[in-house]
Formats: C-alpha cells, sequence, structure tokens
C-alpha cells in the first residue's frame, strides 16, 4: 500500500449496485462491474477531477480485485485503466479470465 491510500478512507462495496466507491472531500469516486457465473468484468473507474491525482483510482482497483480473489472470481478488465493496472501489477495476474 502507498503513503497515499493509507491516508485514503476505506472503499465502500455496493453490492446491489455492483460498485465499490470511496468519498473523499465530498465527492465520489467509483468502480463500476457487472458480475455474472463467475466473473467480475470491470467496466468503469471515475475519479472526478477535482480529487484527481492523489491514488484514489488504484485504491479502488485494488479494493475491486481484492474483493474479486477473496471471493475466487475472474475479472475482465474491460476499463482500459484497469487492464492497465493489472498488466502493471502481475500480482492480479491470475485473476485474468
Amino acid at each position: 500500500m502507498s503513503a497515499s491510500s493509507a491516508a485514503l478512507p476505506p472503499v465502500t462495496h455496493a453490492p446491489a449496485e455492483s460498485r465499490f466507491l470511496l468519498n473523499v472531500d465530498g465527492f465520489d469516486a467509483v468502480v463500476e462491474y457487472e458480475s455474472r457465473d463467475g466473473v467480475m468484468t470491470i467496466t468503469h473507474t471515475r475519479v472526478p477531477e477535482a480529487i484527481g491525482g492523489r491514488g484514489i483510482a488504484a485504491h479502488l482497483v485494488r479494493a475491486a480485485l481484492d474483493h474479486a480473489r477473496a471471493e475466487g472470481l475472474k475479472v475482465v478488465p474491460a476499463c482500459s485503466y484497469v487492464a492497465v493496472f493489472m498488466q502493471r501489477h502481475g500480482e492480479y495476474a491470475g485473476l485474468l479470465e
């Protein structure tokens, strides 16, 4: 965990909405996904510009990938940010569908 993500609040998982949420300084950042047949397809990562540059997207994506790992799910990184994140962080390679 980087020093910047250590200072961030915990990520909230909202399974009924198929998203992971993080509120920072009154702004909501989100990772959205679809889950089906043991596969989590991460479709979108959104961090408002006002809170960008603080490692928030990485913090959210780690939470989503750690959840997938804990639940035994495979991951399809349909979001370009997640695809690059997974390439850069080999510890998540085993999750790829």
